[in-house]
């Protein structure tokens, strides 16, 4: 039968393997000397909390899919009708297209289309690339319309370390800040990192539980630490680009033919609702391409 995510794509060079889904560009498996780094999902079902997509021309979530254009509403369908929100951008439900494939690498692309709320026009693409201890991951976006259009970028990652419970890593970001939200996981405002918000000294994600928006990465390529009692380790690096992180640690994950606590680590270009703050927001001129890269850096 053929899979709910499309075609798959199996990655390899020496002892990492991963594979990329056709749609939404998924992370399905991600493994290094046998050791999954992410968490799976058989083939047969669906990404479960958007496991590994994509999130293109934004992240997270934007209030009631609606913002303004030159003075003029634009409203987003709502994909998330219970909160009356617009989530994860336009391609989370989209097959993407091989541009390029080798043994250990992969590009796929997909286009944004004018539609409701978003009447611009985007060629973008996205990278996969296993590398030495890790994987790069590089997303290209290029206005192909004739306005200037606003766009970020997010992905959807969940790591583990092997079989370490989830709830045993200790997991170390250096933000300085978060957005605190408000009922309907919008932010209300941006206020500096306190108590189980500050990851900055390292927390176990058994004794926290977060859905947060962190700020105030410090400049440059920034990174993210899983760490586990045994001493391994995994890090998520970000470019500059990527200035925001979004921690969530679902207790209800279905893994391992059950439930349990995950982590995922989201990448992402701007803020929550950035089409209305502005936060993080890039506005591409016609014509123009914005290249922005993450990865992740395992050590046993």
């Amino acid at each position: 039968m053929r899979a709910p995510t499309g075609q798959q794509f199996t990655l390899t060079r020496g002892t990492s393997r991963a594979i990329i889904t056709e749609l939404a560009a998924g992370i399905r498996h991600f493994s290094i000397d046998g050791v999954d780094l992410t968490e799976p999902f058989d083939e047969q079902d669906g990404p479960p909390m958007g496991c590994g997509i994509v999130l293109v021309p934004w992240p997270n979530r934007i209030a009631e899919g609606a913002w303004s254009l030159d003075g003029k509403r634009q409203q987003l369908d709502l994909t998330d009708p219970g909160r009356k929100q617009a989530t994860h951008g336009l391609l989370r439900n989209t097959p993407y297209r091989v541009a390029e494939q080798s043994e250990s690498a992969i590009t796929l692309s997909a286009g944004v289309f004018p539609q409701h709320g978003y009447p611009f026009l985007l060629d973008t693409s996205v990278r996969y690339e296993l590398v030495d201890g890790g994987l790069a991951v590089t997303h290209t976006l290029f206005n192909a319309g004739t306005a200037k259009a606003p766009v970020a970028i997010g992905a959807h990652p969940y790591f583990r370390i092997g079989d370490v419970p989830s709830a045993d890593l200790t997991l170390t970001v250096g933000a300085s800040t978060r957005f605190s939200m408000n009922d309907l996981l919008l932010p209300v405002d941006e206020v500096p990192v306190d108590g189980d918000f500050d990851l900055r000294g390292g927390r176990v994600l058994g004794e926290i539980d977060l859905n947060v928006t962190l700020g105030g990465l410090p400049a440059g390529e920034t990174s993210s630490v899983l760490s586990a009692p045994d001493g391994r380790s995994l890090e998520v690096w970000q470019d500059e680009s990527f200035g925001y992180l979004q921690v969530y640690t679902p207790r209800d994950f279905p893994k391992d033919g059950g439930t349990g606590v995950a982590v995922a680590l989201e990448p992402m270009t701007a803020a929550p609702d950035a089409f209305n703050s502005g936060k993080g927001l890039r506005w591409l001129e016609p014509g123009e391409t914005w290249v922005a890269r993450w990865g992740v850096r395992y050590a046993a």
